[in-house]
């Protein structure tokens, strides 16, 4: 990794001017589908492999939970965003990745859940991984939206996802520590606009 050659100060120097060169509109763009799925009632699908996998885990966790506030979220009036997590399902990936192959993990399950409407998230660095791939050739072929998550190149996936949030950069670790990162925004972004609060208010 790249970064990993960097010193504390300098690597956080480096991360600011990295993130000054994402493209805004794609990060908004981000935010904008995820918050149409909230107000349609479509599910959100997120997936990807090794550090990617858990990135996954991470955004269904925290738009699944922090979209409400804390004392809302016992309340069963409350809409809530329909958002799941491929990775996470350990029976499900062992079965399909030993019965029938591991490129077919992601895949499966959408075939399973997924609908018209409903928004695949693929997240891969390289914008390469074959299992994400599969899964938004299917999501793009089935009506739903689908929205990339890459670094380096973009690689297949950059190309095939209809939506993308990219970050051209040859550092796995970075384009990974900024993926997470603007995701916090995004999540910060529709939880304002479900509740009405900050730059949304009414």
């Amino acid at each position: 990794m790249l970064g990993a050659t960097l010193d504390t100060g300098a690597y956080l120097t480096r991360l600011q001017s990295e993130i000054d060169n994402i493209d805004q509109a794609e990060i908004q763009k981000w935010a904008d589908l995820i918050y149409e799925c909230w107000e349609n009632g479509k599910f959100v699908y997120i997936f990807g492999n090794g550090g990617s996998g858990t990135t996954a885990t991470h955004f269904a966790e925290d738009l699944g939970k922090s979209t409400l506030h804390e004392h809302e979220l016992n309340d069963e009036s409350k809409k809530r965003l329909k958002v799941l997590s491929l990775t996470d399902n350990a029976g499900w990936l062992m079965a399909v990745g030993n019965d029938i192959g591991y490129d077919q993990i992601f895949l499966q399950q959408l075939m399973n859940y997924g609908g018209e409407g409903d928004l695949a998230i693929g997240i891969s660095g390289s914008g390469n991984s074959d299992n994400v791939l599969k899964a938004i050739d299917w999501a793009n072929r089935h009506g739903l939206k689908t929205l990339g998550l890459t670094g380096y190149s973009g690689g297949k996936l950059k190309e095939m996802a209809q939506h993308n949030m990219h970050v051209p950069l040859d550092d796995m670790g970075m384009v990974e520590s900024i993926h997470l990162c603007l995701f916090h925004w995004v999540l910060n972004d529709v939880f304002a606009r479900i509740n009405h609060e900050g730059r949304y208010a009414t």
